[in-house]
C-alpha cells in the first residue's frame, strides 16, 4: 500500500465530509497536527466534532477551526489558553464533552482496540457521570465510558518508515498513539520518513497497521506560553 502523500491537501483528499468525527493528537501546542488542521481549515467542511485534549490556542491548531466555525462539537478535557473556545462554549456556540484527560486517552485507546466500553472510578458523582450507567466493583462506584472509534485521525509523530511506523517525541507521545488508533483511516504528518526496516523495533510506539497516509513537511513548532526572567 502507497502511504506517503506530498501533502497535506493531497493526503486528504476524499477523506472529509461535513459532520464528521475527527480524532486529533497533541497536547497543548505540542505534537499537534497543525498541517492537517491547516488543510481542513482550507477544505471548509463543517459542522465538525474533534476529539482532543484541547483547542490549541486562538489562531493556531484546532483553535483556527473555532475562528472559522467549522467545528460544531469538542470532545475535550481542557477549555484554557484559549479565549475563543471558552468564549463560543460559555455562548452556548459549541457544544462541549468534558472527558478526563486519563478517560479520553483511554476512550481513544478502547476504540482503537475493538472495545466498545470500561468502567473507571474518574468523575463518579460529578457531572461527568451525568447519564451512565453505574455498576458497583468490590464495594466501589464506577462509571461506564464509552470508546471513541472516529471517521479520521490527525496526529503529528516524530519519524516513520515508509510503511506507517512512528515514533514520537517526549510529550507529544501522550495523546498521538490512543488518537492514531481510533480513527478508521488515520493521517500521520511526521519530520522525518526513512526506508522500512531502519527502525529499531524496540523504538517503535505505534505500528504502521493503524497509519494509512503519511507526510513529511517542516513545522513551526510554537512555545504555547513563553515565560522569561528578568533581565
Amino acid at each position: 500500500m502507497k502511504k506517503i502523500y506530498p501533502d497535506a491537501d493531497a493526503a486528504l483528499d476524499g477523506l472529509l465530509s461535513d459532520g464528521m468525527l475527527i480524532a486529533a493528537g497533541g497536547f497543548g501546542l505540542c505534537g499537534i497536527p497543525e498541517l492537517l488542521i491547516a488543510a481542513i481549515r482550507d477544505a471548509g467542511v463543517k459542522d465538525l466534532t474533534f476529539a482532543s485534549n484541547n483547542a490549541g490556542v486562538d489562531d493556531f491548531g484546532l483553535g483556527q477551526l473555532l475562528q472559522t466555525r467549522q467545528v460544531r462539537k469538542m470532545i475535550s478535557s481542557y477549555v484554557g489558553e484559549n479565549a475563543e473556545f471558552m468564549r463560543q462554549y460559555l455562548s452556548g456556540e459549541l457544544e462541549l464533552e468534558f472527558a478526563p484527560q486519563g478517560t479520553l486517552a483511554e476512550r481513544m485507546r478502547a476504540g482503537g482496540s475493538g472495545i466498545p466500553g470500561f468502567y473507571t472510578k474518574t468523575g463518579v458523582g460529578t457531572k461527568v457521570a451525568e447519564g451512565k450507567e453505574e455498576k458497583v466493583f468490590d464495594g466501589e462506584t464506577y462509571i461506564l465510558e464509552r470508546g471513541i472509534v472516529a471517521d479520521l485521525s490527525i496526529v503529528k509523530a516524530w519519524k516513520a518508515d515508509e510503511t506507517g511506523n512512528l515514533i514520537f517525541r517526549k510529550t507529544a507521545r501522550n495523546f498521538n498513539p490512543p488518537a492514531a488508533m481510533a480513527g478508521r483511516i488515520c493521517v500521520a504528518e511526521v519530520e522525518e520518513i526513512v526506508p522500512a526496516g531502519t527502525l529499531d523495533p524496540d523504538h517503535i510506539h505505534l505500528p504502521g497497521i493503524y497509519v494509512h497516509r503519511l507526510i513529511k513537511g517542516e513545522h513551526e513548532k510554537r512555545i504555547e506560553q513563553r515565560t522569561i526572567r528578568e533581565a
